[in-house]
């Protein structure tokens, strides 16, 4: 059963960055779509980035292209969320989640993470 843990997620200023990490363990995940969400308060839970199993596909949702970036290092089982010049409507429970499959763009998540609060103040 593969789990998934993330951490990075903290409180910064607008403008400023984080790095979201996401460990996989008890499997592999190399041959697994992976993705980020988050859930903002009082609101559903959003897409926010995916990439493919070999990292040479990615996909965003428009509020975060070009100050988001997914990327992958399958040695370390690992997905990871660059976030640059944040916004406070960036605020959110972001959490990672893995398809268990080759395919792409993903379709369904098998595996969810807890997720790891980031907040970004005014």
């Amino acid at each position: 059963q593969v789990q998934l843990v993330e951490s990075g997620g903290g409180l910064v200023e607008a403008g400023g960055s984080l790095r979201l990490s996401c460990a996989a363990s008890g499997g592999s995940v190399s041959s697994s779509g992976m993705a980020w969400f988050r859930q903002a308060p009082e609101k559903d839970r959003e897409f926010v980035a995916a990439i493919n199993w070999s990292g040479g596909m990615t996909h965003y949702t428009d509020s975060v292209k070009g100050r988001f970036t997914i990327s992958r290092d399958n040695a370390k089982n690992t997905v990871y969320l660059q976030m640059n010049n944040l916004k406070s409507e960036d605020t959110a429970i972001y959490y990672c989640a893995a398809s268990g499959k080759l395919t792409f763009p993903i379709i369904n998540y098998t595996y969810w993470g807890q997720g790891t609060q980031v907040t970004v103040s005014s």
